[in-house]
């Protein structure tokens, strides 16, 4: 009778297997990284200033400032087909934080949502593979860094910049929205979007509405050339 093939050479068929994946991935993950400037649609300026401009016609009302910026953004040729104004709210928590999201737009190399909430919350920012900018509409964000002996504090109007893979405190001390664009990559993200979800909440219909709206943004997007 022929030997069977034992443990370890079935081991050792798998680790060459995921060496060789990551042969032919890191040279593709290298060239993607040094072109992300190329996929992105959105620009920092103009987010800023549609933010701006939603703040000053509309004050403390909200629900107008997000319809303004929406508007807006859906207004203009080139973003029309990515913007998505079905504004359906989803609860997140995440990094020991809850609120509510609207998702405008998620591809694979950015994202723009509404986040906030109208009680306040508090938590661990995550540390991401992506750039995120939090554009105070309504209320006030703070943030801390250890070391530091006074909060950083985001009125309206202001930019909270996260930097790719840094890591923060931040509070919502009362009701406080933004407009948030995250870009970088986008889908390692979401782990950390999910895992309160799955090891505290277990908010499975959240989580699953949540990966449904993603999912089909995403691959929308994507079948309109948008990676």
């Amino acid at each position: 009778m022929a030997p069977k093939p034992s443990s370890s050479s079935g081991m050792g068929g798998w680790l060459k297997f995921l060496a060789i994946l990551l042969g032919v991935l890191t040279p593709v993950y290298y060239l993607l990284e040094q072109n992300l400037e190329r996929f992105y649609i959105f620009e920092l300026d103009q987010l800023n200033d549609v933010a701006q401009r939603g703040i000053a016609a509309h004050g403390n009302d909200t629900r107008a400032i997000v319809k303004h910026i929406v508007d807006e953004l859906a207004g203009q040729v080139s973003l029309t087909s990515f913007v998505n104004r079905d504004e359906e709210w989803i609860f997140n928590n995440a990094g020991g934080a809850m609120g509510g999201m609207y998702i405008i737009h998620a591809s694979v190399t950015e994202y723009l949502i509404i986040f906030g909430t109208a009680v306040g919350t508090e938590g661990h920012t995550g540390r991401h593979t992506a750039d995120d900018y939090f554009h105070i509409l309504t209320g006030t964000q703070m943030a801390y860094v250890p070391g530091e002996y006074a909060p950083e504090v985001y009125p309206p109007g202001s930019v909270h910049h996260l930097r790719r893979g840094d890591v923060k405190q931040y509070r919502m001390p009362e009701a406080c929205f933004a407009l948030e664009y995250a870009r970088g990559w986008i889908p390692p993200m979401l782990f950390f979007g999910f895992a309160d979800g799955l090891t505290s909440t277990l908010d499975l219909p959240t989580l699953w509405r949540t990966t449904w709206v993603t999912g089909k943004l995403m691959l929308g997007n994507l079948a309109r050339g948008k990676f």
